[in-house]
């Protein structure tokens, strides 16, 4: 099940995105947010409540999560990272930069039946794009949990794909994946219908790739509802860098972000400290002596 979209040019007429069934997902959308926004005219005690730690966790044993997920949770703590979001069942979420899809399937478990997650990736740039500039493989940011055994290299695949292969399965017919560009992300269907956007350590890659942050934070500021939260998580750089270091130590200074984001109208209202490595000296893309890298978790809401 995916969406698709298509960058608009000049005058070109915006494109219906499909879903690979032939179904519209314009009218997908609208029913879905029609839903969406009926829970929104609910009282605080009549809306679900919260997912309590023990229903995160139970989410996070479920038995047909695959082993690699399984052992990316050794470094993302992902008890933590869906408490500090706050899901509620019900909402829509949207997740920037899916890349695999192990933050979007998790959002999707958490959000249950009655939401949607969404994966954003960037379609394919064009014979014709400006070059990027060259960027140092990303290094290890948990170099101290043992190494899994060499396998068989397994055939690349576009984040749509990966996502599409992720809702093959039953309990994840509410997983989507939309492909637009980083600078107009969400689909206007769902303008002002979100609850949640999450951008999980890749924000600092905007840099390198020479994305206008500006108009993306703008329109993620559109998309969300009143109270809605953008929650964003990167590696941590030193003072006064900036994101200058995105495409070689692959950081980002936390005040720099912090300052991007508020520039749209967003306000920064939590922090969370469960990724967070003091003695990382955060000037080498692996941490020397092995170590962890330091990174930093934050909340954001519109007004």
């Amino acid at each position: 099940m995916t969406l698709t979209g298509a960058r608009l040019k000049g005058n070109q007429k915006r494109k219906p995105i499909m879903r690979t069934a032939g179904i519209s997902t314009l009218l997908f959308l609208l029913s879905a947010c029609q839903s969406l926004g009926s829970n929104a005219n609910l009282s605080s005690a009549e809306r679900p409540a919260v997912l309590s730690h023990e229903q995160i966790a139970a989410i996070i044993d479920s038995p047909d999560r695959s082993a690699a997920d399984r052992t990316n949770d050794l470094r993302r703590k992902p008890l933590q990272m869906l408490e500090f979001i706050g899901i509620r069942p019900g909402m829509a979420v949207f997740d920037l930069s899916t890349g695999g899809g192990y933050t979007t399937e998790l959002l999707a478990r958490a959000v249950g039946p009655q939401g949607r997650a969404f994966g954003q990736s960037a379609p394919p740039r064009g014979s014709n794009a400006p070059a990027l500039q060259a960027v140092t493989p990303e290094g290890n940011s948990a170099p101290q949990l043992p190494t899994t055994p060499a396998t068989a290299p397994v055939p690349r695949r576009t984040s749509a794909q990966a996502l599409a292969e992720r809702a093959k399965n039953p309990a994840l017919s509410n997983l989507f994946s939309v492909v637009r560009p980083f600078e107009d992300p969400i689909p206007a269907e769902l303008s002002g219908k979100l609850d949640v956007v999450s951008l999980m350590f890749n924000y600092h890659d905007l840099g390198h790739m020479g994305v206008d942050r500006a108009s993306m934070n703008s329109a993620v500021f559109t998309a969300l509802k009143s109270g809605g939260t953008y929650v964003i998580a990167d590696h941590s750089g030193r003072p006064g860098t900036g994101i200058s270091e995105s495409g070689t130590l692959h950081r980002i200074e936390e005040a720099f972000l912090v300052k991007e984001v508020q520039a749209a109208g967003f306000q920064l209202i939590d922090h969370a400290d469960f990724l967070r490595n003091p003695s990382d000296p955060r000037d080498k893309n692996t941490p020397e002596p092995p170590q962890p890298k330091d990174e930093f978790v934050l909340k954001f809401i519109k007004p």
